[in-house]
């Protein structure tokens, strides 16, 4: 990251963001509406609507694997189990290559042949290979990020500012239907082992925040690395809120005098912070439906990082999900997980993949990693 180009702009949700979420609101009546008046004619008496979702359900995640990889597979079959996802749902996909990179004309001809058998009421994706995990084209894409998106230059481009998505601190439940944005995650795990004890945690953390007497610690951290450090004031005033259950805990080492790890807690729920590289993380007591990410610029060039630390150690040593950029962002608060957005969505019941993904305001470069339907706050 280059410290010359750092740019925080404003975070509010911007004038173009609000027309779609309104006019979602407008077709949303509109249809309760139809319903409830019916269509004429017919003796039978009208019935009651069901209600609109508050989240995504197992019905609106289609799981993907790769076609001919019998892993993937294995583990998208795995994942069906245990989340009830329907038939219709599981699909295979032909990927070109199976390096860590593929092509943006290759994505997009993937991408276009999966679409047109999504069946409509598909909401949101989970991919369940780790290679290939970007799109590379005139700039590059986090694979979760093109899938929802597109392949779109308007969402990447190194060190420029990029697109803000209709998504971002939404409160839609339906972002395909309502935003034509079908939010996307990838697994993260390698073998099917790894996967089925990522998808043990991820069912494990539903409603666990609503059980009597639960309670959980969140940390955030401010390195002695500034450039990487700036979240720290949403960080502060995140941590300035009331969660019932939920302990905010300020780490601040700016000045270098401390460690910039969290070793040896217990009843982790969230750890964000801002390094290269984080430390045994693996001492930490996790709770499940955990996140954790560490701002930096390789994070999600998967499998090494590029020389710095890959989001998938951060499931490795016990988190849900994490987060991480697949070219050079530069130190844009926008292009990275909200704290404030992250947390509020979360303990309103959103599902691990929404609140995360509605967490971050320019998100084209980035990849998404963990188990979508995990859902600590579910009612």
């Amino acid at each position: 990251m280059n410290p010359r180009n750092r740019s925080i702009f404003s975070l509010c949700p911007t004038p173009a963001q609000a027309g779609p979420r309104a006019a979602s609101l407008l077709v949303l009546a509109g249809t309760l509406l139809a319903t409830a008046c019916g269509g004429g004619g017919g003796g039978a008496a009208p019935t009651s609507p069901e209600p609109a979702p508050t989240a995504l359900r197992p019905a609106d995640l289609a799981v993907l694997y790769a076609a001919g990889d019998a892993t993937s597979e294995s583990i998208a079959r795995a994942y069906q189990q245990a989340r009830g996802i329907p038939d219709a749902n599981v699909l295979a996909v032909t990927l070109p290559t199976r390096t860590d990179v593929m092509s943006s004309a290759d994505f997009n001809a993937m991408k276009t042949a999966l679409d047109a058998r999504l069946p409509a009421t598909v909401q949101a994706t989970l991919l369940t290979w780790t290679a290939p995990s970007r799109v590379a084209g005139t700039c590059t894409m986090g694979l979760t990020a093109a899938m929802a998106l597109g392949y779109d230059t308007r969402y990447c481009g190194g060190c420029a500012a990029t697109n803000t998505t209709a998504y971002y601190n939404s409160s839609s439940a339906q972002p395909w239907t309502a935003l034509r944005i079908r939010p996307s995650m990838m697994l993260g795990a390698a073998t099917l082992a790894e996967a089925q004890v990522l998808i043990n945690r991820g069912v494990a953390a539903d409603r666990s925040m609503r059980a009597a007497g639960a309670n959980a610690n969140a940390f955030f951290v401010r390195t002695d690395d500034a450039e990487r450090s700036v979240r720290w004031n949403d960080f502060r005033s995140t941590a300035s809120s009331t969660v019932s259950g939920l302990q905010f805990n300020l780490v601040d080492n700016a000045a270098g005098t401390s460690s910039n790890d969290i070793t040896g807690r217990s009843q982790l729920l969230f750890y964000l912070t801002g390094a290269v590289r984080v430390n045994n993380a693996v001492s930490n007591t996790w709770l499940p439906g955990a996140v954790a990410d560490h701002l930096t610029s390789f994070g999600g060039v998967l499998p090494d990082g590029n020389g710095q630390m890959p989001i998938t150690e951060w499931l490795r040593a016990g988190a849900t999900a994490s987060y991480g950029t697949v070219e050079e962002p530069c130190a844009y608060e926008q292009k990275f997980p909200r704290a404030s957005v992250l947390v509020n969505r979360y303990v309103q019941g959103d599902t691990l993949i929404e609140a995360y993904w509605k967490s971050v305001q320019w998100p084209g470069q980035g990849l998404f990693v963990g188990e979508p339907l995990a859902r600590p706050w579910a009612p």
